[in-house]
């Protein structure tokens, strides 16, 4: 097994950075509160784009850490893009995106669920599905460290 995916984190959330709960209390593009689950970026560059998209500030992004994770594609659903809305990157997010990942959290269809990344369509966000019983095979990675370029940060 190869990284497959990674997550971007705060240092202080390392340990809990795969449990869903963040997304469970707050919701997110593909799912809706109440529901966790795990997202992560088909690459570390993707990654750290992510944060930099959901970030207030510049001053917020210190003390972050890298996380891989691998699995094999067969505990990977791909979405069909095809049944996407034209808008569908739109933010906020459509609702009927949230219910497209409730729908495949609920059903249990599968540990990994493939969607497009809202930030670069053409790559893909792999979201992890805490209480599937497959999600158990997926590798973790040790906690790297990890400074965005300071470049990035520039006002």
């Amino acid at each position: 097994m190869l990284p497959s995916a990674f997550r971007i984190v705060k240092a202080r959330h390392a340990d809990t950075a795969f449990d869903g709960e963040g997304a469970r209390v707050a919701g997110g593009r593909w799912n809706s509160p109440g529901l966790p689950v795990v997202y992560t970026a088909g690459s570390a560059a993707l990654a750290a784009l992510e944060i930099l998209a959901h970030v207030g500030s510049t001053n917020l992004l210190t003390a972050y850490v890298l996380i891989a994770c691998a699995f094999d594609r067969t505990i990977v659903l791909r979405l069909d893009r095809k049944r996407l809305p034209r808008d569908w990157r739109a933010y906020p997010a459509r609702p009927e995106l949230q219910l497209v990942g409730d729908a495949w959290l609920k059903d249990g269809t599968s540990a990994v669920l493939e969607v497009p990344n809202a930030v670069i369509p053409s790559e893909s966000n792999l979201l992890l599905n805490p209480r599937h019983n497959e999600c158990g095979s997926i590798g973790l990675g040790a906690a790297e460290p990890f400074e965005f370029d300071l470049r990035l940060l520039r006002s």
